[in-house]
């Protein structure tokens, strides 16, 4: 048993954690490691939205051209697709990629291939919109939970090592303990998200983060599980997932929750893969583990998954959860609707000009 935070990242506390030092989780579970070389590691949301079938083929087209990109020099470790359909009806296409430090993301979204056509004219003439959301946390700022030690999905699978069981987590709180910074930060929010120009008029709007935004990819995966486990989650756990993601999506606003997306995985020919995960963008790890702990939407998903946990071994659970720096977070887009991500509740900012934020180097180093 051992720390999730591991060695090299741990500090005097001037923060406690939320259980005694002698407290000991009911059942096993690991975290991904890092190396001591990596300060930085990416997240970077890759997305394409259409309305009505007639579009289909050119959003699938657009993806393609996305994840092509994927495969030069410096692109990601690691990469999924998914698709979902938003609140506004639209279908929306997400390639999420990860990597393992920000100096070879910015190497990569830099090259002419990828800068040149995320800049194209087209973009804003096709008649489908894209939009990328790029986040890249320093390590003291992210945490990862497995109840597996193989396979690791998301950042996990770009990472170094897995842990032996760790200490931190069965409570709630465990969450935040899992974060190196927790120990002398409370990592509260400051400052709004900025717009650089009305997203209700649509074109290309680039959204500038504040401080300490809530990231959370939390993830199931049901695949050649045993049909009666999968038979269980299906009906009686993922229905009341769904419900408590679909609160999120359109009611999450007023509880700090600034975009929920409840995805399925799909391969590159759009079938339905048996995995399910949500990225949810949050004002606070605070405002986050409020409603994880109190609201009565998660705690349907808690009660519904606790009192049937022992007849689904098979079902693997996981997530990852970053709290980010204003200046390591970089979202645009472009056609997209004003509730598109972050443009929901973004501020219009008239203090930084469009190519001024444009011309930053998203995710810093």
């Amino acid at each position: 048993m051992e720390s999730a935070i591991d060695t090299h990242l741990q500090c005097p506390r001037t923060l406690s954690r939320r259980v005694p030092e002698d407290y000991r989780p009911p059942f096993p579970i690991w975290v991904a490691r890092v190396g001591e070389d990596v300060t930085r590691v990416v997240m970077g949301y890759f997305g394409v939205q259409y309305r009505g079938e007639e579009h289909r083929a050119e959003a699938w087209a657009t993806l393609r051209a996305i994840t092509d990109g994927f495969a030069l020099a410096d692109g990601p470790g690691g990469w999924d697709v998914t698709h979902h359909v938003d609140a506004q009806g639209y279908d929306t296409l997400v390639a999420a990629a990860y990597w393992r430090d920000a100096g070879t993301t910015q190497r990569w979204l830099a090259r002419p291939e990828i800068a040149a056509w995320w800049d194209a004219p087209e973009r804003l003439s096709a008649a489908v919109g894209v939009f990328r959301e790029v986040l890249s946390p320093g390590v003291d700022r992210f945490e990862t939970l497995y109840p597996f030690t193989d396979r690791l999905p998301g950042i996990g699978g770009v990472l170094d090592d897995v842990s032996d069981q760790v200490e931190e987590h069965a409570y709630w709180g465990a969450m935040r303990d899992r974060i190196p910074r927790s120990q002398t930060d409370r990592m509260g929010p400051s400052g709004e998200l900025a717009a650089t120009s009305d997203p209700a008029r649509g074109g290309r709007v680039v959204v500038r983060g504040h401080e300490n935004v809530a990231l959370i990819r939390s993830g199931q995966d049901w695949a050649g599980i045993p049909a009666e486990e999968q038979e269980l989650y299906l009906e009686a756990i993922e229905p009341a997932l769904r419900r408590a993601m679909d609160f999120l999506r359109d009611k999450g606003q007023r509880l700090g929750c600034y975009s929920n997306r409840y995805v399925r995985n799909v391969d590159l020919e759009g079938t339905p893969l048996d995995t399910t995960y949500a990225i949810s963008f949050w004002r606070s790890l605070d405002l986050l583990e409020r409603w994880a702990e109190s609201h009565p939407s998660h705690l349907e998903v808690f009660v519904a998954f606790v009192g049937r946990a022992r007849h689904v071994p098979s079902l693997r659970l996981y997530h990852e959860v970053s709290v980010v720096d204003a200046d390591s977070q970089y979202y645009e887009y472009v056609n997209c609707h004003p509730a598109t991500g972050l443009l929901r509740d973004a501020v219009t900012s008239d203090a930084v000009s469009s190519d001024a934020v444009r011309s930053a180097d998203p995710p810093r180093a």
